[in-house]
């Protein structure tokens, strides 16, 4: 089996400074992905209605998580093409391109005319733009973790941890943008212009990041590996369970980021709380992954990241229901934040071993392609579609607790997935 967590070995001063180097280069760039996505999702009652008006209450949330989950479907063709390209041509070729494609996907998305003013292609250029970004998605998460686990002298789970660090400062930027607007903005302003801040903002960042991974240099072990004909077809013809033993790993990571995602919608819609009181949690959360995640890496360095995600997903099974219960009995401001701080809790738990988890299953020849088919079958399957499934799930139940029952599912499916890594692929 390829071991990740490395025992520990002397290293240079130059090692810990181009992996700290490689840190910011795969941040930036991951920090824009996941800062776009996050805010699509958060802005979603806003979208509705201006690019969809001719639909209304649930049908219009639908189609506006709709066009999010579909950018989700073309997620595991950018993995399978940016992942085998970053394995063939390098893990800084195919950083880079994933970055200028996002940058792309992103001013579309800042420009986009609404339905006012060209109708229902407004919808049209919306999923243009969703369908760009989920491409780009789609390589990024693979490419980045082998490109900081690969560059990193030891401490393998701490250095690729902060893959998910980045996605806690993007929440904590999307949900303070959106607190900040639904706040100081009427109702006019946020539906003129203020929704389109955020992503004018993220389009900024673009040339920063693709600036500094273009100046990093490849990584030791792609340099060094035994290059494949076709890293496609050796992991999904020849590594297929180890494929979807990584895709159900993913399972609770990714529901846990979409049901956060999901909260602004369901404060409003269905708890009838103000606009902003979904987004205090998430700014909170974001702050926990932020802050935490590096040091919960540090751990898994120590204990091995399958002991943590296996007690945070056994916590997260039997706390779900019982949060969700209390929130829907006393629906309030504070309750929905405390709940949401728990989910981000738990979310960074899971989340912080899973990149050097995943990057143990496969061997350095085909490790972007195996991290990047795995990750976003788990992410398309379990979490693109949630906001969705989650909207869908109440109108037909009619129960405010069904989401907490679609966690839980996902949450067993987790845990099993982490019994069969531990049990055939990975040490600890």
């Amino acid at each position: 089996m390829s071991q990740t967590t490395a025992p520990a070995v002397a290293t240079t001063a130059e090692q810990r400074r181009v992996a700290t180097k490689a840190v910011v280069a795969a941040s930036i760039g991951n920090a824009l992905e996941w800062f776009d996505i996050i805010v699509y999702a958060s802005f979603a009652v806003v979208i509705s209605k201006l690019f969809f008006p001719e639909t209304s209450g649930v049908t219009g949330l639908i189609y506006t998580f709709g066009a999010f989950g579909v950018s989700y479907l073309v997620r595991p063709l950018g993995a399978m093409v940016l992942g085998s390209y970053g394995d063939r041509a390098g893990r800084k070729a195919a950083l880079t391109m994933t970055i200028g494609i996002m940058m792309v996907g992103t001013a579309i998305m800042a420009f986009a005319p609404t339905a006012e003013t060209i109708g229902a292609a407004a919808g049209l250029v919306i999923l243009l733009s969703r369908l760009l970004q989920g491409f780009s998605a789609g390589g990024e998460f693979g490419t980045a973790t082998a490109f900081l686990i690969e560059h990193a002298p030891d401490r393998k789970a701490f250095y690729a941890s902060w893959q998910v660090a980045t996605q806690g400062a993007s929440m904590f930027l999307a949900s303070l943008f959106g607190f900040g607007l639904n706040t100081w903005l009427s109702t006019e302003q946020l539906e003129s212009w203020g929704w389109r801040v955020p992503f004018v903002f993220g389009m900024l960042i673009g040339p920063v990041g693709l600036y500094i991974r273009s100046r990093m240099s490849e990584t030791p072990d792609f340099m060094e590996s035994e290059k494949v004909k076709s890293p496609l077809w050796s992991t999904i013809g020849h590594n297929t369970e180890r494929v979807l033993t990584g895709a159900a790993v993913v399972g609770l990571a990714t529901i846990s980021v979409y049901l956060i995602l999901f909260m602004p919608t369901f404060a409003v819609k269905s708890l009838g709380l103000p606009a902003y009181a979904g987004y205090l949690g998430g700014i909170i959360s974001g702050l926990v992954t932020l802050v935490g995640v590096p040091f919960i890496g540090a751990l898994a360095d120590r204990v091995g990241p399958v002991v943590i995600m296996r007690s945070a997903t056994i916590t997260a099974i039997v706390l779900a229901w019982p949060m969700f219960k209390l929130l829907v009995d006393n629906p309030s401001v504070w309750g929905l934040t405390v709940v949401e701080v728990i989910l981000g809790v738990l979310m960074a738990l899971y989340f912080g071993p899973l990149p050097a988890l995943l990057a143990e299953l496969f061997p350095t020849n085909i490790r972007t392609t195996g991290l990047s088919v795995s990750y976003n079958l788990g992410v398309t399957l379990f979490g693109g579609f949630a906001p969705l499934v989650l909207t869908w799930l109440i109108d037909k139940t009619g129960s405010l607790l069904s989401p907490s029952l679609y966690y839980i599912a996902i949450a067993v499916l987790s845990l099993f997935g982490l019994v069969v890594a531990r049990s055939r692929y990975v040490e600890r």
